[in-house]
């Protein structure tokens, strides 16, 4: 397939998959198979870095007006009764120091995971499972509202979340690094829904986590490879004309994409759940499992 041609194709898979509860990683493992290319060389690996920092970069770009608002009001928060450690922006790095301690303790543990078809399509059959679950106990609750007794949901804005919630989703989060295919949205998503948050809150607290950690992630991995450290190592100075084409073709179609699945994930949520994202895992990851064991 042609160079361009392929990274249209792959941004536009990192886009849409990448803050979808469905796994980024594992999709562009998949592509890698069924399309015979090799994302495991220097250059490549190099590559999906880069398109998943388009990605990331969509998120502070949608949620402009939010980071504003909460820069502005920091540390009491709007309502002023919120603290240096319990504002959104400190819950955030919270959980992001939550998930960054152990998932660096653990990179060689990651590392022997991320080529395994076996542990991704079992992490997408899982987390499938789990967020089908989680959502159902929660419906009924979602649906009544926030002005219902003795409701499942304690918090209906990421405004008032607690330090204890904040620790929880962080500690899930970590399940997403040592086991691609679990999905890091999945499991900060259906985390955040069982320390009772509702759905809209633990989907937008899950997009502002995201920021620190992927950036962490990738811009570490960037760094790694392009200063020649690590296996199958490629320095800027490899890299050619055609190849920094390559490049920006996939981290301007991820962009793009990534901020129009944002946007659409947003809206849908509020009115319709995560069941058919959880449906869509449970037949991913039970195809992934099939075709690893070499059933099809």
């Amino acid at each position: 397939m042609n160079d361009y041609l392929l990274s249209i194709l792959l941004g536009i898979i990192e886009g849409l998959t990448e803050f979808l509860p469905v796994s980024s990683t594992a999709h562009l493992r998949i592509a890698e198979a069924l399309l015979g290319v090799s994302l495991t060389s220097g250059y490549w690996k190099t590559y999906t870095v880069v398109i998943q920092l388009g990605a990331i970069l969509s998120l502070p770009v949608y949620f402009a007006g939010r980071i504003r608002k909460f820069a502005a009001t920091f540390p009491k928060g709007e309502g002023g009764e919120r603290t240096w450690l319990t504002h959104p922006l400190s819950l955030t790095l919270v959980a992001f120091v939550v998930t960054a301690v152990p998932a660096f303790l653990l990179t060689k543990v990651i590392g022997e995971h991320l080529e395994s078809l076996y542990v991704m399509g079992a992490s997408l059959l899982v987390g499938g499972i789990v967020m089908w679950a989680v959502d159902a106990r929660n419906a009924a609750a979602e649906q009544a509202g926030a002005s219902a007794p003795a409701s499942r949901i304690r918090t209906w804005h990421m405004e008032e979340m607690t330090l204890g919630q904040a620790v929880w989703i962080g500690a899930c989060q970590v399940l997403s690094a040592v086991f691609p295919g679990t999905s890091r949205s999945m499991a900060t998503i259906a985390g955040g829904q069982l320390a009772g948050m509702s759905r809209a809150a633990a989907l937008e607290f899950s997009f502002f986590l995201s920021i620190p950690t992927m950036c962490a992630a990738a811009g570490y991995d960037l760094l790694k490879s392009l200063l020649g450290n690590g296996e199958n190592p490629i320095g800027v100075s490899d890299i050619d004309a055609h190849g920094w084409i390559v490049l920006g073709i996939g981290f301007v179609v991820s962009f793009i994409v990534a901020y129009g699945s944002v946007a659409w994930f947003m809206a849908w949520v509020r009115k319709h759940g995560f069941v058919p994202f959880a449906i869509y895992r449970i037949v991913v990851g039970t195809a992934v499992l099939a075709w690893a064991a070499g059933l099809v």
